[in-house]
């Protein structure tokens, strides 16, 4: 996409932010260029928001009922998923999938349970309860 193309449209998901996009200057280098959003970026992440919102509303439902752990619930309301929640505590998916199981969550040592806590952004002790 050349400089002067980047869409300027306005993203309210953005809440008045701006970002960066790199774009072809007309000498023909790569150069960051402020970018206020377009719709269809806007259109997508909301459908993509309004989809973890809807996976943590199951996911509670599920935990509730003893059929997931907390930490799924916590997962999607984070919004985050099994890979980025891997990625960020530094563990690998198969383990995290497992914690997400009411038995192995119960299993887990305190220094684990923190860890969740801090990529999730809550204490540990909140990360135990579902709302």
């Amino acid at each position: 996409m050349r400089e002067r193309d980047v869409p300027q449209e306005g993203n309210a998901t953005l809440a008045g932010h701006r970002k960066g996009v790199y774009a072809i200057a007309d000498d023909g280098r790569l150069r960051l260029v402020s970018s206020r959003g377009w719709e269809v970026e806007e259109i997508v992440t909301r459908q993509a928001v309004e989809d973890l919102e809807r996976r943590a509303m199951r996911a509670r439902a599920r935990a509730l009922s003893g059929e997931a752990s907390p930490l799924e619930y916590h997962m999607y309301r984070a919004r985050m998923d099994v890979e980025l929640l891997s990625q960020i505590t530094g563990l690998w998916r198969w383990r995290v999938r497992r914690h997400l199981k009411p038995a192995a969550f119960a299993r887990l040592p305190p220094a684990l349970k923190t860890r969740y806590a801090e990529a999730l952004g809550i204490t540990p002790e909140a990360l135990e309860k579902v709302e």
